[in-house]
């Protein structure tokens, strides 16, 4: 027996007289979502203040790679948390090692407190995202860019929330946020060091084999674990959603958000090695002084004496003048 409620408060414990407790989404999710922004916006502004500016201040970076340090910074820390949470929360709860668990019993409807829990958070995170855009002065140039990645988060993780997708949400989420992690570290290392691109090379290998294994996962779990449920009705009050529709507009989703995903990535690789290859064709470039015609110098024979050709025998070359008598 399960007891159900529609938003957990911010600590509480799962087991009452000996019963697991689960939380569903409700509009109470919204309130609370809204308390959780208010914390990130703290922690934000306490990550910023106390480490970022320290260390950047040392670094004397120029306005746009102090923009992007603090914004390589900021997800830094938030990535390497969510990895690790959301390792915790995958193992705690077996979806590793059992993987059917991702669409079995489907729809995921009753969620325990963890997860619940987790996925506030995340779309708390990504909401306060929007307002920091104004409060860090980003840059115009830099905003649409900021924007797409944070729209693209918050659709795909409200959605595997809403969608009751929460087993897979979770496992996708953290393939994403690992390769993000080794990314953003990157960077920062080359903010530190310019000659250090070593990060760079692990995380472009890093991002192909995630895109792969994301799609592997959403086609394995979305296009053959969810078809062969035997609940296939489309029902919103029960929180049940597998249909054929349905489900080819999520495959869709995860398709169409992977391929640009790494259409941008082989763009810019190949933006970067134009780049590089146009350095090192500068580097190896040698200026060569302009050659001056060769002049033909007639030299006479003999050698030279205090400007005076004299000849081989000691004798000027010069024509004597005859005195007249």
């Amino acid at each position: 027996m399960f007891f159900t409620e529609s938003s957990p408060p911010l600590f509480i414990l799962q087991w009452t007289d000996g019963e697991m407790v689960h939380y569903h989404y409700g509009p109470k999710d919204l309130v609370t979502v809204l308390f959780y922004i208010f914390i990130t916006i703290i922690l934000h502004a306490v990550v910023q203040e106390y480490i970022l500016d320290k260390i950047s201040k040392r670094l004397h970076l120029s306005k746009v790679k102090h923009s992007k340090f603090n914004e390589s910074g900021q997800l830094v820390v938030f990535h390497l948390s969510s990895v690790i949470w959301c390792f915790y929360v995958v193992v705690t709860e077996g979806y590793l090692t059992n993987p059917r668990s991702l669409w079995e019993d489907y729809p995921h409807v009753h969620l325990p407190f963890q997860v619940k829990f987790f996925y506030l958070c995340q779309l708390a995170y990504w909401l306060h995202a929007l307002p920091e855009l104004y409060f860090q002065k980003v840059r115009k140039e830099e905003i649409p860019r900021q924007l797409q990645y944070i729209c693209l988060y918050l659709v795909h993780i409200a959605g595997a929330y809403l969608l009751n997708l929460s087993r897979l949400g979770l496992v996708l989420l953290l393939l994403q946020y690992s390769a993000e992690f080794l990314f953003h570290t990157a960077r920062l290392c080359y903010f530190a060091d310019e000659n250090n691109e070593k990060l760079f090379n692990a995380w472009a290998a890093a991002f192909g084999v995630t895109r792969l294994f994301i799609l592997t996962l959403a086609v394995l779990a979305i296009g053959f674990g969810l078809a062969r449920v035997e609940n296939q009705a489309f029902d919103p009050e029960k929180g049940n959603f597998n249909t054929l529709l349905c489900r080819l507009c999520m495959l869709l989703l995860v398709c169409a958000a992977q391929a640009w995903l790494m259409w941008r990535f082989i763009h810019s690789q190949l933006r970067h090695w134009r780049e590089h290859w146009s350095e090192q064709s500068a580097k190896r470039r040698v200026p060569t002084a302009p050659r001056l015609a060769a002049r033909l110098i007639k030299r006479e024979s003999g050698y030279h004496e205090n400007g005076v050709v004299k000849a081989e025998n000691g004798t000027s070359t010069r024509t004597k003048k005859l005195k007249s008598p």
